[in-house]
């Protein structure tokens, strides 16, 4: 079995920026052998549901803005990178670009967090679509869609990180 420390350094990232929960993961013995997507993922994933209403605001607002600010100065982390570039959002027209920044300020200023979601098998008229229907939701109806998209990427790249059976 990994150390603590070990297992925080490779799992830490997969909630973006927030480690205390595959610390909280680790410490309550709910990660077992062989580290699995699916194990390490309902290991996680626990602790995540019962984190603070506060600390899973945290988490989303550890997420980057899609095609924003951090993209353009090459700041996201590569997780992160890998999955916009993935989606196309990389490689918009100053239009689209243009719009996306309007969604983004629109969005945060309406629910205090960043857009978030799984963009992998997306493409950005997808994602487009999917933020202009979001951003007519309610506070606590997005709220429950951007942690169920939070752990919805977390999955993807425990997919990309582990095979099956490691």
């Amino acid at each position: 079995m990994l150390s603590r420390e070990d297992f925080v350094s490779r799992f830490g990232g997969v909630f973006e920026h927030s480690p205390f929960i595959a610390e909280r993961a680790y410490d309550a013995g709910s990660v077992t052998e062989p580290l699995t997507p699916s194990g390490v993922h309902a290991a996680l994933a626990a602790v995540f549901r019962a984190a603070s209403r506060e600390e899973r605001l945290g988490v989303l607002r550890a997420h980057p803005d899609l095609a924003g600010r951090l993209a353009i100065a090459g700041e996201l982390t590569e997780d992160s990178r890998k999955e916009q570039a993935g989606a196309g959002l990389d490689r918009l027209s100053p239009e689209e670009h243009a719009r996306f920044s309007e969604l983004n300020s629109a969005y945060v200023g309406k629910f205090g967090f960043p857009f978030i979601i799984a963009v992998k098998g997306l493409g950005k008229d997808d994602i487009l679509s999917a933020f202009e229907t979001r951003i007519g939701n309610g506070l606590d109806e997005e709220f429950a869609t951007a942690t169920a998209q939070v752990e919805r990427i977390a999955l993807l790249r425990l997919t990309s990180m582990l095979p099956e059976g490691e």
